[in-house]
């Protein structure tokens, strides 16, 4: 899984995420299990309404090393190609 973070185009963060989401870039968004909801759920409810799948598996930590940055992270979106 976390292959497929690394190996495609992506930004990371939550506000870089919601600018992708809102533009229609977003193919997939992965969201840090233990992040604060109150970061999360607003990305979440942008997901369902673009019918973009949410992938919550993940602790913030694993979804840093994922991106390659040295630090965790709440959120990160796969663009579409």
């Amino acid at each position: 899984m976390s292959d497929s973070v690394i190996a495609k185009a992506k930004v990371v963060g939550v506000k870089q995420t919601r600018r992708a989401l809102s533009q229609r870039r977003a193919a997939r968004v992965y969201l840090g299990r233990d992040a604060d909801p109150r970061l999360t759920e607003p990305l979440r409810a942008m997901c369902a309404l673009a019918q973009v799948p949410v992938i919550d598996d993940m602790t913030m930590a694993d979804l840093g090393k994922a991106c390659g940055i040295a630090v965790g992270t709440a959120a990160c979106a796969v663009l579409s190609d």
